[in-house]
């Protein structure tokens, strides 16, 4: 197995805040990891420092073509911008303006399509529920046709029954694409049914192993805080 993904000795501060402390990881090809832990872990600055979106020390090595979910899309919904301009945007290097071209517009209507989401395609951006959105978020992600993808909390912002729905969509793309996943969630039962391998951190890496053994109550009580749960042999002492 070749790791697709490595950290070393990862730190990021900022302000005089430790967000990550000397976090190793190694992420094998065809490995589904949740990574869990309470607010403030530095759950989201590790995905953001993997991308290379923030400044940090140490090493990280990605060996993968990698696709994003943000937590939230930033951006002014008073855009009257479609999804289709929206996909466009990053699909082609001129503005939207001077138009899409057919090629850009059926790989938009493709991906779309492959996340059961091609009647958005004409809808304003701005205009789009929680889980439409996520759902247009994981097209845009599939663009470059991933192996590794970094899921922040996708279900966010999705209503309990299209949770489920979007919980397989995911598996499905991840099966079809045989990608790797890093998947962000606060939800354990998202992550017991699209994870396999649990990563507990709480600015440092509180424990690591199979999903089935780690989601106990004691686990959890440790990484969210409140019971001093004493770890069995998966616990990885530093």
């Amino acid at each position: 197995m070749s790791a697709v993904l490595q950290t070393h000795g990862l730190v990021r501060t900022f302000g005089g805040f430790v967000a990550t402390d000397h976090v190793d990881l190694s992420v094998q090809a065809g490995a589904r990891h949740a990574l869990i832990g309470p607010n403030g872990a530095g759950k989201t600055t590790l995905l953001r420092a993997i991308l290379g979106l923030v400044p940090y020390d140490g090493k990280i090595t990605v060996n993968a073509r990698v696709g994003y979910v943000p937590q939230r899309l930033q951006y002014d919904r008073t855009l009257p911008m479609t999804v289709l301009e929206f996909m466009a945007l990053t699909l082609q290097k001129r503005p939207v303006a001077f138009g899409v071209p057919t090629r850009v517009k059926r790989r938009v209507l493709e991906l779309l399509d492959a996340v059961g989401a091609s009647k958005l395609a004409r809808s304003n951006l701005g205009g789009l529920s929680g889980g439409e959105l996520q759902r247009v978020m994981l097209a845009s992600a599939l663009q470059d046709d991933p192996q590794l993808l970094l899921l922040d909390e996708p279900a966010a912002g999705v209503d309990i029954e299209g949770e489920a729905t979007f919980n397989e969509l995911i598996l499905k793309q991840v099966r079809e694409r045989n990608a790797t996943v890093v998947l962000v969630s606060h939800d354990l039962s998202v992550v017991s049914d699209i994870t396999n391998h649990v990563i507990c951190l709480n600015r440092v890496l509180k424990c690591e192993g199979d999903a089935h053994d780690l989601l106990t109550a004691e686990t959890i009580a440790e990484v969210f805080g409140g019971g001093k749960a004493v770890f069995g042999h998966h616990h990885h002492h530093h």
